[in-house]
């Protein structure tokens, strides 16, 4: 019997599959800057993180938890998913974050990037679809490194970085 990596266990018990995840990424990013924000993250604020299990933003969520990371959801529609206590927005968010990762349509990529740069976060992924290029130069230019259109669960589980 074969033994599954660390990783393919992890995606497979938080019932994430590929199909969480398109292939392809219209900026893809350096694989230095994805290796340090997997090296260095410990906690992820997923924004537009769903508690519908079938939705995207839960399962590559799921799947973050699973592999130990800190989740801390964003939703103001929702008290509590994963576990862990639901915030309105990153503003409320109490502690540190390392990374927000964005389930967000496009068009609301913005004030959520402006949030990010404001609690001083680290890095911001916007998730597979999500691109909106001048969002992510005022990152940068705060300082923050940015993944755009790609998916981050692929991405580890993959071992990409």
């Amino acid at each position: 019997m074969r033994r599954r990596s660390p990783r393919a266990r992890a995606s497979a018990e938080s019932g994430a599959s590929p199909r969480h995840c398109r292939v392809g990424s219209v900026d893809p990013p350096a694989t230095d800057v994805v290796s340090k924000i997997f090296e260095s993250a410990r906690t992820i604020a997923v924004v537009g993180l769903s508690p519908d299990p079938r939705r995207p933003s839960h399962g590559v969520a799921r799947y973050l938890q699973r592999v130990g990371y800190r989740i801390i959801p964003v939703n103001p529609h929702v008290d509590e998913v994963l576990g862990e206590r639901a915030y309105p927005s990153l503003r409320d968010v109490t502690e540190p974050v390392d990374v927000v990762d964005v389930f967000r349509r496009s068009e609301f990529v913005g004030p959520v990037v402006d949030e990010a740069i404001a609690i001083k976060a680290a890095a911001v992924w916007l998730q597979d679809g999500v691109i909106d290029k001048a969002a992510a130069e005022r990152a940068r230019a705060a300082g923050l490194d940015v993944v755009m259109d790609d998916c981050m669960m692929r991405r580890h589980a993959a071992g990409h970085y």
